[in-house]
Formats: C-alpha cells, sequence, structure tokens
C-alpha cells in the first residue's frame, strides 16, 4: 500500500496514514511560474496499491486538477490499483439538469476522474447518491453518521427533534431520527439567491423541544440559520446542527455566531477557511476513512462501517 495525499488537506492525510500504521508517500508538488501545477512522486509505487487523498473543498479548481494530475502520475508509474480518497467531493451540487443550458458538473469530475486513471473512488456524504451511479468504477460511500450519532448521544438531550433544514433534507434527517430514537420535523425554504435564503414554513411539532438540523454540507450558513430563526419562533428548547462538510466562509462564521444554534457539530474532511469560533465542534473522521482504506486493501466489506453501535 502506498498512500499519497496533495496539498488540500494534509493534516488529515497525516491522521488517516498513521492509522492505518503507514507513512505519507513522498510526493514533490511545486507550481511553474504561469501557475501549472508540476507532481512528481518521489518513492517507488510499481504494483503497489495506491490511496490518494485529496478533497476538493476550497478553491475546489486547484485541489481538482491536483488530484488529476496525481493520479495520472501514479498511472503512469505503474500503480497497480488507483483509488482516490475524496472525503469531500467537490461539484456535488450541480447533479442535474435543474434550468436550460447548465452543466452537470458532478458527472463532468466523475469522467476526468476514471479518465486520469482511478480505479476506485472512496468518499463520505455525496450531495446525493446518485452521484454514485455517475461511475463506472466501484464507489465506497461513507456516511460521518457514526461520528455524530455517538456525540449526540453523550449528550443525553431529552425530547430530541432531528429537522431537515429543506425539503431535499428529508431523507437523511428520518434516517438521524431512526437512529436517535428521535421526532423528525422538516423546514420548508425560498431560496432568493446564491446565499440568501427565506425558511417560510415548519412541518413537525418542536415546541419545548430539544432540535438538531442535519445536512451535508455548508458554506455562507444561509439554509441553517433561516430554519434555526424558524425554529426558536417555533418555540425550540435549543438548536444544535449537524453538518458533514463545513465549507463556512467569513461570512458563513458571522451568520452562524448570530444565530440561535448554540453548536455546530462538523467533521475534518475539509479544512477550516476561517477562524470559526467556540460554537463550532470539529470531530475527526480520520479513522473511519483509515479503517475503510485498510478494508479496501484487504479485500474486506467496508458494509460494518455503516453501523451506529
Amino acid at each position: 500500500m502506498k498512500i499519497l495525499t496533495g496539498t488540500a488537506h494534509r493534516d488529515l492525510a497525516e491522521r488517516i496514514a498513521a492509522k492505518v500504521g503507514e507513512k505519507l508517500c513522498d510526493v514533490q508538488i511545486s507550481r511553474f511560474p504561469d501557475g501549472e501545477i508540476f507532481v512528481k512522486i518521489a518513492e517507488n509505487v510499481r504494483g503497489r496499491d495506491v490511496f490518494i487523498i485529496q478533497p476538493t473543498s476550497y478553491p475546489p479548481n486547484e485541489n481538482l486538477m491536483e488530484l488529476l494530475i496525481m493520479i495520472d502520475a501514479a498511472k503512469r508509474a505503474s500503480a497497480s490499483r488507483i483509488t482516490a480518497v475524496m472525503p469531500f467531493y467537490g461539484y456535488a451540487r450541480q447533479d442535474r439538469k435543474d434550468q436550460p443550458r447548465v452543466p452537470i458538473t458532478a458527472k463532468l469530475v466523475a469522467n476526468l476522474l476514471v479518465a486520469a486513471g482511478t480505479n476506485r473512488l472512496l468518499t463520505m456524504d455525496l450531495h446525493a447518491q446518485q452521484i454514485q451511479g455517475f461511475f463506472d468504477i466501484p464507489v465506497d460511500h461513507l456516511y460521518a453518521a457514526p461520528v455524530f450519532v455517538k456525540h449526540l448521544r453523550d449528550k443525553k438531550l431529552k425530547d430530541l427533534v432531528v429537522v431537515a433544514p429543506d425539503t431535499g433534507g428529508m431523507k437523511l434527517a428520518a434516517a438521524y431520527a431512526d437512529m436517535l430514537d428521535a421526532g423528525v420535523a422538516v423546514v420548508g425554504k425560498e431560496r432568493k439567491s446564491a446565499d440568501k435564503v427565506e425558511a417560510t414554513h415548519l412541518v413537525g411539532d418542536v415546541r419545548g423541544c430539544n432540535t438538531v438540523l442535519v445536512d451535508d454540507m455548508t458554506s455562507t450558513a444561509g439554509t441553517l440559520t433561516a430554519a434555526a430563526k424558524l425554529l426558536e419562533k417555533a418555540g425550540a428548547a435549543s438548536i444544535r446542527a449537524a453538518v458533514t462538510h463545513s465549507l463556512l466562509n467569513c461570512k458563513g462564521v458571522e451568520r452562524l455566531n448570530e444565530s440561535p444554534i448554540i453548536e455546530l457539530v462538523t467533521t475534518d474532511s475539509v479544512p477550516a477557511r476561517c477562524e470559526t469560533g467556540s460554537k463550532v465542534k470539529v470531530l475527526s473522521v480520520a479513522e473511519l476513512l483509515a479503517e475503510a482504506i485498510s478494508r479496501i486493501h484487504d479485500n474486506n466489506s467496508v458494509t460494518s462501517l455503516f453501523r451506529i453501535t
């Protein structure tokens, strides 16, 4: 086995490698004066099972291109199998044609990964399940739920209600509610612009209840904070949020701090873009990803990683 990483999130890659019991492979990454990316794998990977860890978070274009070049370098160095480990799969929001003359960029990224030489994909909490169908190679799709559920159970919250911040998150909220033996509610929203959202109505009773908003990603926190204000008006006793990929920019952090959300629980799938403050609690998914990598390498099942104990 050889574990490689780019510059997107080296801290996470080091934690994963340590838990697997391997050292990160020496990879030299530099830029030409005009900005072109140059990659050289400084160790022998011929005939090896190669795992390349690279979330395509901010800046997505740089990190995606870096990943593709590393995959090509490993393929041309005669690696036996190349697994792209993408804790966060960028461009996943563009997974369908919902307007005339727009691309399906999530599918384009899938095509690029396969064309570059990827034999397998390991990722976590895709924005839409159907993205797995964009690939004609095996996809191992992990969930952060085991990490979040353990944290929320430790809180011992009574009268807990899991809330979907929009109708698209209803299935995810129902799954969390089942695991936590909690109630479920959903917020209806109207998107005014890319970073402005208005929560219009709430389906479900949250009065006097502890609530948890669940989502796969947030960047400006518009959806979360709009839903939180509606929950506050509906008489929720406390409001928390659990979001797998925290892409929060500084505006999002400001919104979060001004909102009634008392805690945002997230993972280290992507690096923090700015100082997040005391409301954000980061849980590590390094152990989960490391276990998946070990099982893939040994050709064992990863199904048990989905179970909540």
